[in-house]
């Protein structure tokens, strides 16, 4: 993992836990007797650890699923049972012999919200506050033979708060007053969470060391010469934990692994010292110089590479007595007020990105957090080409796993801190206006979060809060600790420097962080309105061709503009009883618009609507009639599709322009919920999933739905010429009435070109629902580089013609090819649409010139014979040696919107049962395919053991789930 001490070992099995009211033994009869037994009769259960009390009891059923229906409503909440109803104790045993002159600490990296730990007999009191790490020196308490007894009382928050009939954001706000999550009392998009995440929600691990340990080092990376020459910045704390005078050897080894976990030695430097007994020194090592170092890109500006630094320290007489790792990237994150849009701008390694993300609460509601989710969850958000997570106020800071997979994928992260405007300074009445009770507490969790994860390259910027800023003094405070080191000042930012700068310069890894800059709130310089006023959002469903305006938006950088995130109906059916299979009721208002009447378990999960009275016409009802939860969703998933990837699109028009950034309120939701989400909790992807990969590659190809003008967005530092675009229009009837080739077209570097109208809308009788592809070619060697397709209808009109398109019968071959590493599946897809693509009918293109604005070179319209090798590239390979599946049909014409998805193979199917395996990722899903166009779609999975999988497909022209490969 990203971080690791190399003689520390994880408690993470074995543990049990009980109500404190239940249990008869005080903490040291717990440690000093038999362990306590699992029984019908006993309090004692299996605990969920890592993890919180409730994630215990719905383990054990003790309560049920709170995720599922209107079951959290059976649960009692802690303002209703009072606080000892969820104080639990937690029990483990384990081994651990001690050598002479070793030294053992008991390590917590999490606890919520306050513990008594007793070992062996022996009590310490932890002190309060969530996002802090507690270490204990339990050398003395060990027992001789190795065996040790370790019990802890976990305490909730001491302000948990009570939850408004109608509840709200943060229910009555008392959350605020301690520093912890604050979501768990209930936000528009989450129900309370009922034991407010008591627990031990992280790491329990016990550390052994030599006499000397290594405590919280801090690595840095600067850089001169355009980035040829790279220096790495290395400080550590050391402590003497014997008696005596220790002899030294302090080594620092950075490699880089090169392939086939052949690693490259790039520098290894050790440094001689003297530690005095029973103290705690800070060592600086002599900076190492690198030439060209391999650099740490974001995600979609080039490669993530990592470095592994390694830190020993011997001791004479003893040998090695402490070893610490970490994987650290070469980069240096810049970021100032852009002049042009007033929004801020960041750049990594000297190169300006064009921030495109999404905003992240936290994995799981009940905490139950692992490197494999964590590992799907930031995958997935690479998938979509996003390139940054905004961790917001109300929920985590996250944990280091988190930002391990961060780092490897290339996702940079904005972390707030524990404010949120909605439960500190604002509501009826005002909210906690200073913030929580405890500022000393507030600044210590906030130092020690720093320490915790100022090394990763993934760490982008500090926030001191959503919608807020921190109390006077805690602000101030945080200025002054997160104050930039001088060689990492923008010379653009206004704000000038806390410290001389005459004097000596101190090295940067001596800074509490240094590299890095602290914004006070999520809508101050830079973002949003830039002076803090509500300035994000909207969060609710648009007109597509909306995002594409002036008017939508009127600042340079938005962190939060959100919208609908309907799952698929097996979500529903697999999170819901039949009660909330029920889609809403749409009430027709005398304006002409259509309100939706949720179910109540959809509205107790936070269902918006895909209809805004007054300004949205009900997006679904676009398509017609709904029948149907499977019609609904569906229809859902179409919505999704258009919705996410105009978002995008309108942001990409606007690229430097208008806007430096934006991130999606949210990307997913840490329970079931049915709002603002590109995955849903089981880990199924929605379209919307698609649409953002779609609009968010590198190179993009788009269409501005405002003025149907064809564009490429280049996101990337290259210039790109001898490229081309085809642009083509399908009808329903599988003709396609227009057809033109933009050749030889340059596009700058980060630069958006707008290209050419897209003319047929007001060309003679032009189709009312009409589909548009659009490709994006590299002409030498005919390679796609963009491809986009949209389905459109006519101003004024609407999709109900899809709706017996739908019965039009596509013939599709899908060949395929598995291959199986343990229990993971990889499998190549090439889907083919065979109708025959209407040649005969494509009209005869007319020579012109196109001249484009920005960057884009002359081109002409023709159909030339590189473009009809492109064609060739189309007509499908030789099938020997793989799997095909051929779905037949007798029409001709696009297969809309196909979809792919993993079942358990099963014979026996029970209503509303859930056979996905989840999750899977696709390089591509709920795509189209017009006539002769083949499409590969990659797609990875675990599956469980004793589990055979199988791949389906479903789609617009395809009724059920048609199995096109059974792996046997």
């Amino acid at each position: 993992m990203a971080e690791e001490h190399h003689r520390k070992i994880t408690l993470s099995g074995g543990w049990i836990a009980a109500r404190s009211s239940e249990v008869q033994f005080t903490g040291t009869e717990l440690t000093t007797t038999e362990p306590p037994p699992i029984s019908p009769i006993s309090p004692w259960m299996q605990a969920f650890l890592p993890g919180t009390v409730l994630a215990t009891l719905v383990n054990n059923k003790i309560v049920p699923d709170p995720f599922y229906g209107l079951q959290n409503e059976a649960i009692i909440d802690i303002a209703d049972s009072g606080r000892d109803f969820y104080t639990f104790w937690f029990f483990t045993n384990f081994h651990c012999n001690l050598s002479t002159n070793q030294h053992c600490d008991l390590n917590f990296r999490g606890i919520n919200y306050s513990a008594d730990v007793y070992l062996n007999g022996h009590k310490t009191i932890l002190p309060k506050g969530m996002f802090r790490r507690h270490s204990i020196d339990v050398t003395d308490i060990l027992h001789p033979d190795g065996n040790n007894m370790l019990a802890v009382l976990v305490y909730p928050p001491d302000h948990p708060g009570t939850i408004p009939p109608k509840g709200g954001q943060g229910g009555d706000h008392e959350i605020g007053k301690d520093v912890t999550t604050q979501y768990v009392e209930g936000w528009d998009w989450m129900a309370p969470i009922r034991d407010r995440n008591t627990g031990i929600w992280d790491e329990v691990s016990i550390s052994v060391t030599g006499p000397i340990k290594i405590i919280d080092p801090h690595l840095v990376s600067s850089f001169f010469d355009n980035y040829e020459r790279a220096y790495l910045h290395t400080t550590t704390e050391l402590e003497n934990m014997s008696s005596w005078t220790a002899e030294c050897s302090l080594s620092v080894l950075v490699t880089i692994e090169l392939e086939d976990s052949i690693c490259l030695v790039e520098h290894l430097q050790t440094q001689d010292l003297s530690i005095p007994g029973k103290s705690r020194v800070q060592y600086t090592f002599p900076k190492l110089f690198f030439y060209k170092p391999d650099l740490w890109w974001p995600n979609g500006m080039g490669k993530q590479s990592l470095y592994n630094v390694v830190i020993n320290i011997d001791v004479k007489g003893f040998g090695e007595s402490d070893s610490w790792s970490h994987l650290f990237g070469f980069r240096k994150i810049e970021s100032h007020i852009d002049d042009a849009t007033g929004g801020r701008l960041f750049k990594v390694n000297g190169e300006p990105i064009f921030i495109r993300g999404g905003n992240w609460i936290l994995s799981d509601g009940l905490l139950r957090l692992s490197k494999k989710r964590y590992n799907t969850d930031i995958k997935f958000h690479a998938d979509m080409n996003f390139n940054m997570i905004r961790c917001w106020g109300g929920g985590l800071t996250e944990r280091p796993e988190f930002y391990h997979y961060c780092d490897y994928y290339g996702l940079l992260v904005w972390q707030e801190f524990w404010i949120t405007g909605d439960v500190d300074g604002r509501g009826d009445p005002i909210s906690n206006p200073n913030g929580p009770l405890d500022h000393d507490l507030f600044l210590f969790c906030a130092r020690d979060t720093v320490k915790l994860l100022r090394n990763h390259s993934s760490l982008a910027l500090w926030v001191g809060g959503n919608e807020q800023t921190p109390p006077d003094d805690i602000n101030a405070a945080l200025k002054i600790d997160l104050r930039l080191h001088p060689n990492f000042e923008s010379v653009d930012e206004n704000s000038k420097s806390l410290e001389n700068s005459s004097r000596v310069l101190r090295d940067p890894s001596q800074y509490l962080d240094g590299t890095r800059i602290y914004i006070q709130g999520s809508m101050w310089d830079g973002f949003a309105d830039g002076m803090g006023n509500f300035t994000d959002g909207p969060y609710e469903i648009q007109n597509p061709e909306d995002f594409f305006k002036d008017s939508f938006y009127g600042y340079g950088f938005n962190p939060e503009v959100g919208s609908v995130g309907m799952p698929v109906a097996s979500t529903i059916r697999a999170t819901m009883p039949s009660e909330g299979w029920q889609i809403p009721v749409f009430k027709k208002l005398p304006n002409g618009y259509v309100e939706e009447v949720p179910n109540p378990i959809w509205e107790y999960h936070k269902y918006i609507p895909y209809s805004k009275p007054d300004k949205v016409h009900d997006q679904i009802q676009l398509y017609g009639a709904v029948k149907d939860l499977d019609d609904f969703c569906l229809k859902a998933q179409l919505v999704n599709y258009i919705q996410y990837r105009a978002l995008l699109e309108g942001w990409n028009s606007r690229m430097w322009s208008k806007y430096t950034g934006v991130l999606i309120w949210k990307t997913q939701n840490p329970w079931t919920g049915l709002r603002g989400q590109f995955y849903d909790h089981l880990l199924d992807q929605t379209a919307g999933f698609y649409g953002c990969r779609c609009a968010a590659e590198p190179i993009h190809v788009q269409l501005n739905l405002a003025t149907y003008f064809i564009e490429v967005v280049n996101t990337t530092s290259e210039e790109l010429s001898n490229v081309a675009i085809e642009a083509s229009v399908w009808d329903l009837e599988g003709t396609c009435p227009y057809y033109k080739v933009h050749e030889n077209l340059s596009l700058l570097p980060k630069k958006v070109a707008p290209i050419v109208e897209i003319k047929y809308p007001k060309s003679k009788n032009p189709k009312p629902v009409y589909f548009l592809l659009l490709k994006l070619y590299n002409m030498s060697d005919s390679t796609i580089i963009s491809r986009n397709f949209y389905w459109l209808y006519l101003s004024g009109g609407d999709y109900r013609l899809l709706e017996p398109y739908r019965k039009k019968k596509i013939p599709l071959k899908v060949t395929s090819k598995v291959s199986v590493d343990e229990s993971t599946y990889n499998i190549q897809l090439n889907v083919t649409n065979t109708s025959k693509r209407p040649d005969t009918k494509i009209p005869t293109l007319e020579y012109s010139s196109t001249s484009t604005a920005i960057s884009c070179g002359a081109g002409k319209e023709h159909e030339s014979g590189w473009l009809k090798r492109i064609h060739r590239c189309f007509a499908g390979k030789s099938d020997d040696g793989l799997k095909v599946c051929e779905i037949n049909g007798d029409d001709v014409g696009v297969a809309f919107f196909i979809h792919f998805s993993v079942h358990a193979s099963q014979t026996e199917y029970k209503e509303g049962e859930d056979t996905r395996i989840l999750p899977v990722h696709y390089s591509d899903n709920y795509f189209s395919l017009v006539p002769e166009e083949t499409m590969v779609v990659n797609i990875s999975f675990e599956v469980p053991q004793g589990v055979t999988p199988r791949v389906t497909l479903d789609g617009w022209n395809y009724d059920g789930r048609q199995t096109i490969l059974d792996i046997v």
